[in-house]
């Protein structure tokens, strides 16, 4: 009877570890373990496609986390998608003229933002817009135009 209740604990012990394992995975997958608490200030730029960005995905800048994603709209003048970004204080002196980018990362196609810093003196400040963006690469139109291309060079 000794050796079943040990295999049992043992079992049990193995089953809690792996419950763990999965919560902190389904954490990092979501953008949840990884929330700055600190100060930031908010910086909108337009994408004419967002792909599939949510709010909370990161911001990033030469790799490192700057800021997060806060905010998704539409601007109705534009059509275009507006994206606020919480940049964290820290990170105060990204030049005006950064380019912003929608990027894919990893296997599971989750999508980010990230900037490539300018030349400019005059730093990004709360409110401010960033004015050069690239927008998602949507996988379906990149497919789109490679069978579209390939139908034109077989009628020539």
């Amino acid at each position: 009877m000794r050796t079943g209740l040990k295999a049992e604990v043992l079992v049990g012990l193995f089953m809690v570890i792996g419950l763990l394992a999965m919560f902190f995975l389904a954490m990092k997958v979501s953008n949840l373990g990884t929330m700055n608490s600190g100060e930031s200030y908010r910086v909108k730029a337009h994408f004419d496609n967002i792909g599939s960005l949510k709010t909370k995905a990161p911001v990033t800048m030469a790799g490192v986390e700057v800021g997060r994603v806060a905010k998704i709209d539409l601007d109705k003048q534009r059509f275009q998608a507006v994206v606020g970004l919480d940049i964290y204080k820290t990170y105060d002196q990204i030049p005006e003229d950064a380019y912003a980018k929608i990027l894919t990362a990893g296997l599971l196609g989750e999508q980010y933002i990230g900037l490539d810093p300018g030349g400019s003196d005059e730093v990004l400040k709360a409110n401010s817009e960033i004015e050069i963006t690239q927008s998602a690469l949507v996988l379906e139109d990149v497919i789109g135009q490679f069978i579209f291309g390939k139908a034109k060079e077989e009628d020539k």
